[in-house]
């Protein structure tokens, strides 16, 4: 099975992440499949909406330990993988149902979509603090905005994993469904705006992320500095040698 799958319907462009050897990290499958894929979609003038689903247990789990120990020696940064603003670029809109576990980069990736689903079951975590390097992928700036700003600053600092249904509690301002609900009430979603018109969907999404479009590059350069700064610790090493996976 391909690590990424695209299949179209009336107007949703289905994507499904199912990189299974890797568990949904990013892969060298994993991220030549969202490239290739979400250049299709950008293409194809049957597509008004995209869902971005992972399998099982997974939806997407950030950083691989060889990428991670990559961006410490200096050889790349998370900018060189040129991916994590796919669904922000895609044209039209993008839900990204996020109906299992999302760590890290996997969960800045999902939240760039335009419409985010989380599951109870499932777990959340933005663990770049776990590893002792600064948060990356536009992380600093999209967490807040999507989960709120105090909880957001907490995930970012702590890098604890959170249950979807523990944020369900605490008020988080997204949707959060029992796990087998999540996919089915995406597509419910898109069907739904797979009914408007294609234009009226491109130009309504071109407004609506104009200030994340406008503001994110700053944040990608400040990010970046932080990278600079905080990898060049050598327990940043040491943490990714010695805590990754677990």
């Amino acid at each position: 099975m391909n690590a990424v799958t695209l299949e179209i319907t009336e107007g949703v462009a289905i994507v499904q992440l199912a990189d299974k050897e890797a568990r949904n990290t990013f892969s060298h499958s994993l991220i030549k499949g969202l490239i290739e894929t979400f250049k299709a979609i950008e293409t194809d003038s049957r597509i008004k909406v995209v869902v971005i689903h992972g399998y099982d247990n997974y939806f997407c789990c950030g950083g691989t330990q060889e990428e991670l120990l990559k961006i410490f020696d200096g050889k790349i940064t998370f900018v060189d993988l040129n991916f994590y603003r796919l669904l922000l670029d895609c044209p039209v809109p993008t839900i990204a149902a996020m109906q299992g576990h999302a760590i890290g980069g996997g969960l800045a990736l999902g939240c760039f979509a335009d419409i985010i689903l989380l599951a109870e079951e499932s777990i959340y975590s933005t663990n770049f603090m776990k590893y002792g390097f600064t948060p990356g992928m536009g992380a600093t700036y999209t967490i807040p905005k999507k989960f709120g700003e105090s909880i957001g600053h907490e995930m970012l600092f702590t890098a604890k994993n959170y249950q979807g249904g523990v944020l369900k509690n605490l008020g988080v301002p997204l949707e959060i469904l029992k796990k087998k609900e999540v996919i089915a009430k995406a597509l419910t979603c898109a069907e739904e705006i797979a009914r408007k018109p294609r234009d009226s969907l491109i130009i309504l999404k071109k407004h609506l992320t104009r200030q994340i479009r406008e503001e994110i590059p700053k944040i990608i350069e400040q990010e970046l500095e932080m990278h600079r700064l905080s990898f060049s610790q050598q327990e940043v090493k040491h943490r990714i040698e010695t805590l990754f996976g677990q």
